[in-house]
């Protein structure tokens, strides 16, 4: 496969994407189908048993306009459910998970701007943002991937290993700490937090968190009617980690992009074509370092008389 063209690469490249999406969807469809069509009748049936007993109390479409304002109001985050602890969500931790949620990309979907000022600010203030926190993350990868490498070097040396074995090693070792601290022991803490919930729950939160493909679907302490002090701390609890386990996580991503393994595949999608100036630039550089090595030359005839 080594000699197919550029646009065949390209092209297969595309064709994978797309398999992998027809795949994924087929699954989720499969696996998801008939929980939702259960719950579906489920709902159905109360809302059925609920105007049987009372529907004689209420006017016609009183209660799909209640449930209609209660779901419209739940989209924006906004709950009478329990004892009102949550009813505040713009206080400041709220508003500092929902700032952070933006420029990281997290979004829990649990809260919303109402106003339209809020979504002017809320485009303006991502689109500031979120450079600017690439930003950031680009200057902690600068300096932060370096301290990693010379660890994974200290080891190659101590263990005698080749460097590519060293980096596949380093690699792992680096992807199994960042899922214990940062997925399973969290998830574990909020399992006994919980209470009522599953540890796969807790994972499965812990996991969307750190790849910001969080659908909203679950927060901690969302809806339990914790005091508002105790849901407060949380909040500020979950932008701690959510920060400090994003950069972990890239870290991560950052060190395993880096094997010989990865690359090579990469390069097996880059153009063929003539060296771009980088590559002349590596090689005159390669050329400058050889050339300094070599010994001097004796002098010749001419310059000895």
């Amino acid at each position: 496969m080594g000699d197919l063209r550029p646009w065949a690469r390209y092209g297969l490249l595309v064709v994978g994407h797309l398999l992998v999406l027809g795949l994924g969807a087929a699954v989720f469809q499969a696996l998801e189908g008939p929980p939702t069509r259960q719950l579906q009748a489920k709902l159905r049936a109360e809302l059925a048993t609920f105007q049987a007993d009372y529907g004689a109390c209420l006017p016609p479409g009183a209660l799909e306009g209640l449930l209609g304002t209660a779901l419209a109001a739940q989209a924006h985050g906004v709950s009478s459910l329990g004892n009102g602890s949550e009813a505040g969500n713009w206080d400041l931790p709220s508003a500092l998970l929902f700032t952070a949620g933006i420029i990281t990309t997290t979004g829990y979907g649990n809260t919303a701007p109402l106003s339209s000022g809020g979504k002017v600010f809320c485009m303006v203030y991502a689109t500031l943002g979120l450079p600017a926190s690439l930003a950031l993350v680009a200057v902690l990868r600068h300096y932060l991937l370096p301290v990693l490498s010379r660890l994974g070097d200290w080891a190659a040396v101590c263990c005698r290993l080749a460097p590519a074995r060293a980096a596949l090693l380093q690699a792992a070792g680096l992807g199994l700490l960042v899922s214990g601290i940062f997925v399973l022991l969290p998830a574990l803490v909020l399992w006994q937090l919980q209470g009522d919930g599953s540890l796969l729950r807790a994972i499965y939160f812990c996991f969307h968190s750190l790849t910001t493909i969080s659908f909203g679907d679950l927060l901690p302490g969302h809806g339990r009617g914790l005091h508002p002090a105790v849901y407060h701390f949380g909040q500020l609890a979950l932008l701690g980690y959510m920060l400090l386990g994003l950069l972990a996580m890239l870290l991560a991503v950052e060190t395993l992009v880096e094997l010989p393994q990865v690359r090579a595949i990469v390069r097996f999608f880059e153009s063929s074509g003539p060296s771009i100036s980088e590559d002349q630039g590596g090689i005159v550089g390669q050329d400058g370092l050889a050339l300094s090595t070599l010994p001097p030359a004796a002098p010749s005839l001419e310059q000895a008389c």
